[in-house]
């Protein structure tokens, strides 16, 4: 039996159809993760708001407000509790970070003092600029009950309020950065 030979056309007709099957399985990978993942975050973002006005009974993700500012958008949740406002959550970014954007979702009291800050996403240096995650360390701690009228939301080397996370001033800068930009927004919707 005579062995046969490769042609071209029958290496490019290969090469479909094994692009064309993992084409199909990336796509139905996609298509079953997709909603898991979407409701994942937005689990994530639910325990975020609650956690930075804590005490509300509506479900203030399902209508957020939207600014778009430069480099992206912020998104507004309003915090009830029956037809009271107990605040809002301002879902914010930089992109400035030692490793580029992280998000943060801020609450602000109804007279625009900081109640509470969570981190959402970031890729911060481990034991460095991850320490703006609660639980890590206290530098979160400082920005409660301020009103960034009155307490300037930059580091102590830059002449601000803020004690700068050890080692990681880049991240404590950006961190100030998005709250900043969270209460500017804010304040422009009021």
């Amino acid at each position: 039996m005579a062995k046969k030979e490769s042609t071209f056309v029958s290496m490019v007709a290969t090469l479909f159809v094994v692009t064309l099957v993992s084409a199909a399985l990336l796509g139905s990978v996609y298509e079953l993760t997709k909603e898991p993942i979407r409701l994942a975050e937005l689990k994530k973002k639910n325990e975020a708001i609650l956690l930075v006005v804590p005490g509300f009974d509506n479900v203030p993700s399902e209508k957020p407000d939207t600014v778009t500012v430069e480099g992206g958008e912020l998104y507004f949740y309003t915090a009830k509790k029956g037809d009271e406002v107990l605040g809002t959550a301002v879902e914010t970014f930089t992109n400035n970070g030692f490793s580029g954007e992280f998000k943060l979702m801020v609450g602000f009291a109804p007279d625009g003092t900081i109640i509470d800050i969570a981190v959402i996403k970031h890729a911060e240096t481990p034991g460095l600029g991850d320490k703006m995650e609660k639980g890590k360390s206290d530098f979160s701690v400082q920005f409660m009950g301020q009103h960034p009228d009155n307490f300037n939301l930059a580091v102590m080397k830059d002449r601000g309020d803020v004690d700068a996370i050890t080692a990681s001033t880049i991240s404590s800068r950006a961190y100030c950065e998005a709250v900043q930009r969270a209460y500017d927004a804010l304040s422009q919707l009021k």
